[in-house]
């Protein structure tokens, strides 16, 4: 299919009543953060039906005219063929296999290219993690991973900066929290409440999945700047006492 016809088709999908609730559960009034975007009504449930649907038969090239669509559902559909094609060339079969590196690089580009359509939270965290965080697990031909990622990390765009740091939500998984607490340590001023949560629940992810001892570590050199929202995140997973104890600090 070509991006036209799913775009038509998602339009004649559209909810009004659903529109409404998006545009305010995701912030699109002036001066919020998702000021703006248009929504057509669609829950996320059936836009991964649409994708499961169209995936296979839709060409890479026809992806960005997705992402660069006026709708959020769109752009969604986008992403999250850029993640399906992705995770298709990821299995161990082709982790090393020389056309499947290729490919994944290819997509790995688009999506880089048009991160700042990803422009919500909810595009960011439904495509990130799946394929800049496998990407970092795997064999590739685009050079040096961490100077792509700093690039992220040192980016005006929020949504970009946000890219990075979930996408460590992978590598904490695999045993690997050394992405996570690089990047938490860049952001640990921001500014912004949407990349505190993201922070605070990556550093989350580090005790959870790797090692308790290695958070309160980060805890114990951090806690006293960390802006409160990420550091209530980064503590979830503890006792009473012990959340108690570190906002005390």
């Amino acid at each position: 299919m070509t991006a036209n016809e799913i775009i038509t088709y998602m339009e004649s999908l559209q909810n009004e009543e659903q529109r409404q609730v998006l545009m305010r559960f995701f912030k699109t009034g002036p001066g919020e953060y998702g000021e703006g975007d248009e929504f057509l009504g669609l829950k996320v449930p059936q836009t991964r039906q649409v994708v499961k649907l169209v995936v296979a038969d839709t060409p890479l090239d026809e992806v960005p005219e997705l992402l660069k669509s006026r709708w959020h559902e769109v752009r969604l559909c986008g992403l999250l063929m850029l993640v399906a094609k992705f995770e298709k060339l990821a299995t161990k079969r082709l982790a090393d296999n020389e056309q499947a590196i290729g490919k994944r690089d290819e997509i790995v580009k688009m999506y880089l290219k048009y991160a700042e359509q990803a422009n919500n939270w909810d595009l960011v965290d439904l495509s990130a993690p799946k394929i800049l965080g496998n990407w970092l697990l795997l064999s590739s031909r685009l050079g040096d991973k961490r100077g792509v990622m700093d690039e992220l990390a040192a980016s005006p765009c929020l949504w970009r900066q946000r890219m990075g740091m979930v996408s460590t939500w992978k590598t904490t998984q695999q045993g690997d929290p050394s992405w996570c607490l690089r990047y938490a340590e860049v952001h640990l001023h921001h500014t912004h409440d949407l990349m505190h949560k993201a922070v605070g629940w990556m550093l989350r992810e580090v005790g959870k999945r790797c090692s308790m001892d290695l958070l309160c570590q980060f805890l114990e050199r951090h806690a006293h700047e960390m802006p409160r929202t990420a550091l209530r995140y980064a503590i979830e997973q503890m006792t009473d006492g012990e959340r108690k104890y570190w906002m005390n600090r």
